[in-house]
């Protein structure tokens, strides 16, 4: 599959997120207090430190270096990460991953328009 549909319909017929980082591509699922997001990444990125609500997440393709509390961890396809609320974390995520993240936060992102 190709970058643009490894994700199918079933997935790809929700509405895209609002993520601020180029070449990042995501379908929201919204929960009553929570948010499911398909995330593909077309470009390297690197996300600056910050915390939230919790959030779990499973790699589907890829790899993402997670830093949690100044401790730096290596994720790839088949792993899976949980980063507790209001835990500092950062991220340097690899062209081409792709996951699915739940927070804990029913408006963690908005929809993209």
């Amino acid at each position: 599959m190709s970058l643009k549909n490894f994700f199918p319909e079933i997935i790809s017929k929700h509405p895209q997120a609002e993520i601020p980082f180029k070449g990042v591509t995501s379908h929201l699922i919204q929960a009553l207090e929570q948010q499911i997001i398909f995330m593909n990444f077309e470009n390297d990125v690197e996300v600056p430190e910050h915390s939230h609500a919790a959030q779990w997440g499973i790699v589907l393709e890829g790899e993402i270096e997670l830093t949690i509390e100044g401790q730096t961890q290596i994720f790839q396809k088949g792993d899976y990460y949980y980063i507790e609320k209001d835990q500092k974390h950062s991220a340097k995520v690899k062209k081409g991953y792709k996951d699915i993240t739940l927070f804990d936060q029913k408006d963690r992102y908005k929809i993209k328009k």
